[in-house]
């Protein structure tokens, strides 16, 4: 498809917009932090009421009293309130203290916090008390940080990265690569646009986080007591300092459009669109002029320099990079990456934007692009590839998780820019070949300026009209003022339409154009993809939390349960027997709960039962359970040892009279 009949700015806004809505339209992405575990387990039973309810995470997390609820079977809360910080070392363990004497029936486990890299995490579990019920637990369906409020967010997260791209990186192209830029109204407005793009999506993040990471009610932005707990927490902070900084980004806008392209102007104030552009004819300026000029550039590249790096400090200590491993390097780390991104995407723009708008760009601007772009890669590489070995872990992880999967997808854009960014390249060189057959008699803005035709002729409709508009004769100054308006659109509409054709004319900036806009195109979607990076489970996470689980069947955390029918022979010999070995897993630690029952289903007691297990395979048994007699038709044991895990065989005997005794074996599966 030919990309010279696109304007760039429709372009970029549709693809950004598109980007916008493909993120929108995907469910919300695991946080950092998982849950590793808890007690009870999911799905368990257990004989009498836990003391309390403890939750286990892979990161830190944030939690209130009301982020852990226990709910009874009929939907009533029925924990303390008040959470409990179980932390030890680098356990990350919460829990809610539960009353005494709770029924038996099951019961749910309602949870929600915000991981240390300020995403919201939930879930719901339940367990039992004695023997699994209905249950009328109401947990909501909607997961924490989706809907409406979440696709909102995310797309003013993405905003967020646009905005401090083209902000960051097209202040860097004028002050690094084109002086003169500072005087292109193109310019202008895109690094403005950028510092606009940026507060608006932060001020629309500091108000969507309340319902984000709580009620997901989009009414609830309008939540004061809410938004003042957001600005005591990390991310809301981080947040809070993004707007101070970009106050203090404001004022540097104000010098480099102002001051800064005062100094860079041959003639006059104020900023321009046509004619060639230079650093100011020579013998023009006064020792202290350049002087001064020197330190206005050296005062703007230290202070743009600083507010940039803060801006990218607001994602570091609020994201991904903040913690798991090794955070006090990969927050700097991060912040490297987050400039050389901008350093890299947001000139390109200022570079398409100077090719598409204003006076022709002069070849050392773009030679110059060239060579800060191919620092950025290489700032890029060495960084991503830290990032990557902190957040992958494994090459295994790179296929076998989302966030490998997406860091692929990633990793091939960043190849196709570059090689597309090579052709670029060329384009610049071609132009430095062709300024080198310049005559002796051209002038240094023609010599350093992108070519241009010096004419070309109009025809058609548009020679009609300039030859209407400027044959001898003409009036100068219409008396109707509709008609001196007129005359001055159309002269305006015939200048543009002459430069245009003077651009389109030459092979060399059409091909270098046309490539610039194609990494643009690329770079619109490397930044939804980076984005969608920011909100994905890490890979080190995922396999860590698969790694808790690994060698574990699926009901590892199942106690075993076995239903036992059994004949003795004599009068009243029939019955059967449930055992419930809680958690069922090798070592120590088993309780064993055994309750006989008659054939209406009544609990009975009988003279003698005994229990025990044997693991032939390893030679191991008959290893026999102290049961102790609970209750009517109940027995109990505890700690029951079972050394190492595999295939076992449970023996169980049945006396129910002084001659009538059976013994039933089943195979029990130990982990």
């Amino acid at each position: 498809m030919a990309l010279t009949g696109i304007r760039p700015r429709r372009l970029l806004v549709v693809l950004a917009v598109l980007c916008g809505v493909l993120a929108a339209g995907i469910a919300p992405a695991a946080a950092h932090a998982a849950l590793t575990g808890s007690d009870p387990a999911p799905g368990s039973v257990v004989a009498h009421a836990p003391e309390q309810v403890a939750l286990t995470f892979s990161e830190g997390v944030a939690m209130g009293d009301d982020s852990l609820r226990v709910l009874d079977p009929q939907g009533r809360r029925v924990d303390r309130g008040k959470l409990r910080d179980l932390c030890s070392g680098s356990v990350v363990k919460y829990g809610a203290g539960l009353p005494p004497g709770l029924a038996n029936g099951t019961y749910t486990v309602a949870w929600q916090a915000i991981s240390a890299d300020s995403h919201p995490v939930s879930g719901a579990f339940t367990f039992s008390i004695g023997a699994p019920s209905r249950t009328a637990a109401a947990v909501p369906q909607q997961q924490v940080g989706g809907g409406l409020v979440g696709a909102l967010y995310e797309i003013a997260r993405y905003l967020a990265y646009a905005g401090f791209v083209l902000l960051a990186g097209g202040a860097a192209f004028v002050l690094a690569c084109r002086p003169a830029g500072a005087r292109v109204r193109s310019v202008q407005r895109l690094v403005v646009h950028g510092w606009a793009l940026l507060t608006g999506a932060t001020l629309a993040m500091l108000l969507l986080r309340t319902p984000y990471t709580g009620s997901g009610k989009l009414a609830d932005v309008f939540d004061l007591g809410g938004l003042q707990q957001v600005v005591l927490s990390k991310p809301g902070a981080a947040l809070l300092a993004r707007l101070l900084l970009l106050a203090a980004a404001a004022l540097f806008v104000a010098v480099l459009f102002g001051a800064y392209a005062r100094a860079h102007r041959p003639d006059g104030d104020g900023p321009e669109e046509d004619g060639p552009e230079g650093d100011g004819p020579d013998g023009d300026d006064t020792t202290g002029a350049v002087k001064r000029r020197r330190d206005l550039t050296l005062g703007l590249a230290v202070g743009g320099a600083a507010v940039a790096a803060g801006l990218a400090t607001t994602w570091a200590i609020a994201e991904h990079a903040s913690t798991g491993l090794q955070p006090a390097v990969a927050m700097p780390v991060d912040v490297l990456h987050l400039l050389a991104v901008a350093a890299w995407l947001g000139g390109l723009a200022a570079l398409l934007v100077s090719l598409y708008g204003g006076p022709p760009i002069e070849r050392t601007a773009v030679r110059r692009f060239s060579r800060i772009a191919f620092g950025s890669v290489l700032v890029l590489i060495a960084t991503g590839t830290y990032q990557s070995w902190r957040q992958v872990g494994s090459w295994r992880a790179l296929t076998d998780t989302s966030y490998g999967q997406l860091l692929l997808v990633k990793v091939g854009l960043v190849v196709v820019m570059v090689a597309v960014a090579g052709l670029s390249r060329r384009w610049t060189n071609r132009l430095a070949g062709t300024a080198g057959t310049s005559t002796a008699g051209t002038s240094t803005a023609s010599a350093t300026a992108v070519a241009v035709p010096a004419a070309v002729p109009a025809t058609g409709a548009d020679a009609e009209a300039e030859a209407d508009a400027t044959r001898p004769g003409a009036p100068t100054a219409p008396a109707d003022p509709d008609r001196a308006a007129q005359l001055a659109r159309q002269q305006a509409a015939l200048a543009t339409a002459r430069k245009k054709r003077a651009r389109d004319a030459d092979p060399v900036r059409r091909g270098l154009r046309q490539s610039v806009l194609t990494e643009a195109a690329i770079a619109v979607v490397l930044l939804a993809v980076t984005t969608a990076l920011t909100t994905t489970e890490p890979a080190r996470t995922e396999e860590a939390v698969k790694a808790a689980t690994a060698g574990r069947s699926p009901d590892a955390n199942q106690p075993r349960v076995l239903t036992v029918p059994f004949d003795t022979g004599g009068p009243g010999g029939r019955g059967s027997a449930r055992i419930d070995l809680d958690p069922g897993h090798s070592g120590g630690g088993n309780e064993l709960r055994l309750r006989i029952s008659d054939p209406s289903g009544k609990a009975r007691d009988v003279p003698e039962v005994k229990v025990s297990f044997t693991l032939d395979a390893k030679k191991l048994g008959p290893l026999p359970v102290a049961l102790h007699h609970s209750g009517t038709g109940h027995w109990t044991a505890s700690d029951v040892q079972l050394p190492v895990p595999g295939q076992w065989q449970l023996s169980l005997l049945v006396r129910t009279s002084d001659i009538d005794q059976v013994t039933e074996t089943r195979n029990v599966t130990i982990n």
